[in-house]
Formats: structure tokens, C-alpha cells, sequence
């Protein structure tokens, strides 16, 4: 199955930079990438009748790759590889003795956040040519029509950089945005981000009241988008990962039992994925440990054996490697690894994603022209 690392090759090859087009998307002179964060394919097919716009496209969805969250999602999108090759490999992970938090480039941790963009540069943490960078040089200009916080953060920096940001407020000024960015020039790549389901999944639940009403924002968005395309351009619409509900008793804190932390110098990831850093020589029981603790609610492996699952893409780069845990931890079912202290709101959250469910990993790929 087609990935998110397919989708910026193929669209750039749609609008004749050199490159293959595995995804057989339509030709445009001009094209406007928008990702919903959040919008898995089994949720969107699950409340079509809150999406009427975006169910009339669905076609076969593709695969998010691993892990399925954002940071690692965009990366794919951003740079045209999985997590092996961009090094993007999650939400929290090691880099060079710090926990990365790869969203907001800030040490994980305890306490107020400490921004790490010059210890860590983003451009030298994932320096790989960017799908934007490889458009400009072809001579398609790119903007990025994404939320202002955002514009100069360090994820853009490592995974979207090339385009022009066009920082925006909200969901009005995204759509004048985009509309304005593809009638600047008569080749144009725009990509436009939105994160407000993601968010409402998030506290309330995938499937919710509060989840499905912005559901139908998102599905007017994408509508009138699509109905103000220029005649030669395109939308096409994916996102990140989809999500599944937990609940009190889905719950496994590592902060209270003292199981799970022996041996485990740092812990990253996420809920539903989390990779076990490991005391010298102690990984082999950690993963035993997390084994006996999770039984079936999770697959606990050493870092080597889920590189070759293939987890992690076909390639992993040697420097990627470090990255990943000891131990990596995929839960199933709705099973999430929370941290009670140390990661208090996340631990709150009723939606969550990151792991192997097709519920997480399918992701939707849609597209449409002007009057679809």
C-alpha cells in the first residue's frame, strides 16, 4: 500500500517536476495540498453523513507510516521518505542526549519548556532536501499556508522549509489564503494545514458530538476551497492519522509502576507508542519487564527487530537509528502508556494515536477540481 511519503513526489511530478507519480494523481499547473490532522479514512467513511464534500472522494486510502503522528506524518509528507530516512521518528525521541518534543522543538520534560533550535538545529537534525525545496529549484513557487504560531517553528524549519509562509488566524483566512496563492502565479504549489479536529479528537474523542460539528467545518472548508479553484488547479486532501478513543481503564501508568521504570533512563513516544531508552546493558529486561506488565495489550521489541519489520520504512539511515528506543512499544487495541506526573495533559486526552491500528494508519487521499 501507497504511504504519505508517496503523496509530495507524486504531486510534484503532477505538476512536471521530474519524479514518479506512483499515486497516478491528475496533472495541474497548479495544486493545493491540504492536510487535516486528525482526519483518519476509517473515521471520515464512519461519519460520512457530517462530510458529505469529502465522502463523495474517498477513494483507497494510504498508509501514514510509523509511527502515526504528526511530527513523523508531516515529515513524510515534507520530505518524500518514512521515518528511517527523515529521521522524524515520533512525537518525543533522542537526539544527541536531549528528548526532542519534534512539535514544539523544545525539551520534553518537567517544567517550562526549553526551546531547543539552536542546540538542536532543525535544519541539521532532518538535512534532507525538502518536496518544497525541490519544487522551487524546478520553478514552481510553493507557499505555505499554515497557522502563524507554526511559521518559524522548528518542525516547519526541519520538514516544510522552500515555500513562502503565509501565516493565518483561522479557518476564513486559510481558504483566502489558499485561493489567493494559486492565482499568483500560473504554476503554484500551496500547502495548507489545519489542526483544530485533531485537537477536538484530542479532548472529547474521536466520533464525538463536539469531534463530528467540526468535522462539517472541516468538510465546508475543503467544499469551498474546491469550488474557488482556478480551472487548472487541483485540491488534493490527506492527513496525518486517524485516532482511537481510550478510556480510564485503557490506561497504563508508567509513573506508578515501578516495573516499567526499572532500568529505563528516558522515556519517549507517546501513548499509543513509546520508545524505552535503556540503562547500559539493561534493555533486555526492560523489554522483558514491559512484556510481563503489557502481556497483550501492546508489541514490545527490540529496536532491531521492529527495523527489520520494517516498521520504520524499508531503509533506516544510520543516524536515524540512535533515535529509536531500545525498546519500542506499539500498544493495541485502545491501550495507551501514560505518564500521570511527567506528562499530566496528554495523559487526560480521550483520543490518542501513534500505533499500528488501521484506525491510525489509513489516512485518506482525495482529490478534486474546480465544481467536483
Amino acid at each position: 500500500m501507497f504511504t504519505l511519503a508517496d503523496v509530495g513526489p507524486s504531486v510534484l511530478a503532477g505538476l512536471g517536476v521530474a519524479g514518479q507519480n506512483v499515486l497516478g494523481l491528475p496533472g495541474a499547473r497548479r495544486v493545493c495540498l491540504l492536510v487535516v490532522d486528525g482526519l483518519g479514512h476509517e473515521l471520515l467513511k464512519a461519519h460520512a453523513r457530517d462530510a458529505p464534500f469529502l465522502a463523495s472522494l474517498v477513494r483507497e486510502p494510504i498508509r501514514s507510516g510509523f509511527p502515526s503522528t504528526t511530527a513523523t506524518s508531516l515529515a513524510s509528507i515534507g520530505t518524500g521518505q518514512l521515518s528511517g530516512e527523515h529521521g522524524m521518528v515520533g512525537y518525543t525521541f533522542a537526539v544527541e542526549g536531549e528528548l526532542l518534543n519534534a512539535l514544539g522543538w523544545h525539551r520534553q520534560g518537567n517544567g517550562r519548556p526549553v526551546d531547543l533550535r539552536d542546540r538542536l538545529v532543525p535544519e541539521e537534525v532532518q538535512p534532507g532536501p525538502t518536496v518544497f525545496e525541490r519544487a522551487v529549484e524546478a520553478g514552481v513557487p510553493v507557499r505555505l499556508v499554515v497557522p502563524r504560531e507554526i511559521g518559524a517553528s522548528g518542525l516547519t524549519r526541519a520538514v516544510l522549509r522552500g515555500g513562502e509562509v503565509r501565516g493565518v488566524y483561522a479557518l476564513g483566512d486559510l481558504v483566502s489564503g489558499v485561493l489567493t496563492a494559486l492565482r499568483e502565479s500560473d504554476r503554484m504549489l500551496c500547502y495548507a494545514y489545519h489542526a483544530d479536529l485533531d485537537a477536538l479528537g484530542h479532548g472529547y474523542g474521536p466520533g464525538s458530538d463536539a469531534w463530528c460539528h467540526q468535522l462539517s467545518v472541516v468538510d465546508h472548508l475543503a467544499a469551498t476551497i474546491a469550488n474557488g479553484l482556478p480551472p487548472d488547479a487541483m485540491l488534493v486532501v490527506t492527513a496525518d492519522h486517524g485516532m482511537v478513543a481510550a478510556t480510564e481503564t485503557d490506561r497504563i501508568d508508567f509513573d506508578t509502576i515501578p516495573d516499567l521504570r526499572h532500568g529505563v533512563r528516558m522515556l519517549g513516544g507517546e501513548g499509543r507508542v513509546r520508545y524505552l531508552y535503556a540503562e547500559p546493558g539493561a534493555a533486555d529486561d526492560v523489554a522483558d519487564a514491559w512484556r510481563e506488565v503489557l502481556g497483550d495489550h501492546a508489541q514490545v521489541l527490540r529496536r532491531d527487530e521492529a527495523i527489520a519489520r520494517g516498521w520504520f520504512g524499508p531503509r533506516v539511515e544510520d543516524g536515524v537509528r540512535p533515535r529509536i528506543g531500545d525498546v519500542v512499544v506499539a500498544a493495541r487495541g485502545s491501550t495507551v502508556v501514560v505518564r500521570s506526573q511527567g506528562e499530566a495533559r496528554l495523559s487526560r486526552f480521550v483520543g490518542h494515536h501513534g500505533s499500528l491500528s488501521d484506525a491510525e494508519q489509513l489516512v485518506p487521499l482525495l482529490v478534486a477540481t474546480q465544481g467536483s
